[in-house]
């Protein structure tokens, strides 16, 4: 059997702002999965969906805040330091740079993400650099042969790349693991369109999180339509 490789998973997003959807789902798949460290990464400008609705700073300070006592998640905000539009490629090119070929990284996405996936600059290239750990919902039905469009593309890499979580311990990238798991029903849109509407958010986001929002005045104005 392979040796285990130090491991390290990256979780991605606007974060938006952040809430328990996030923080839980990133915990689960750390514990689920073994990983040595989970780092949420915030994207400054993501090209494939809309900008944020708040500064980088103020996202960058929510997501420290939501994090503070909670030693199995940390933040990397590589993406918010280095500006302009965020490639993910950029960002596991550095990483990779940085860490050698010893580590093993993995990048983790949600299925609907995944579906996206050809549209994504350099994307080939990903699978190069990192693992790619992919979130479904139970139930959810994935690609297969014989699908349109993107959906094809999708199929045929996963059955070149199917892995197990094994090969995330032993190898340093070039599998795609599926996971299925149960996401709480949290959207950072709802939760823009609950502030912007007047009402209160409470009991979906972190405490500290919200009284920062409520300090800064944050999400006043109607919330853009973008993500989750």
């Amino acid at each position: 059997m392979a040796s285990k490789r130090r491991t390290i998973a990256l979780f991605g997003g606007t974060f938006d702002p952040v809430h328990f959807g996030h923080l839980r789902m990133a915990l689960e798949l750390r514990q689920a999965l073994g990983f040595g460290e989970m780092r949420l990464l915030p994207s400054h400008r993501p090209r494939h969906r809309e900008s944020p609705g708040v500064s980088a700073v103020h996202r960058r300070e929510m997501l420290s805040l939501a994090l503070r006592g909670c030693d199995e998640l940390s933040m990397d905000d590589r993406e918010l330091v280095r500006g302009g539009d965020t490639y993910t490629v950029d960002t596991l090119e550095q990483l990779r740079g940085e860490l050698g070929d010893g580590v093993s990284v993995s990048f983790c996405m949600g299925l609907d993400s995944l579906l996206t996936l050809p549209a994504w600059h350099r994307w080939e290239r990903l699978l190069e650099l990192a693992h790619l750990v992919v979130v479904a919902r139970p139930g959810w039905r994935m690609p297969r042969k014989g699908d349109g469009g993107a959906e094809a593309e999708v199929a045929e890499l996963l059955a070149r790349r199917a892995g197990e979580v094994e090969h995330l311990h032993s190898e340093p990238g070039g599998r795609l693991v599926v996971r299925e798991q149960t996401l709480l029903p949290i959207s950072a849109t709802d939760i823009r369109n609950l502030i912007s509407g007047g009402q209160s958010p409470r009991f979906l986001l972190p405490a500290a999180v919200l009284q920062y929002i409520e300090d800064n005045q944050l999400y006043r104005q109607a919330a853009p339509a973008a993500g989750k």
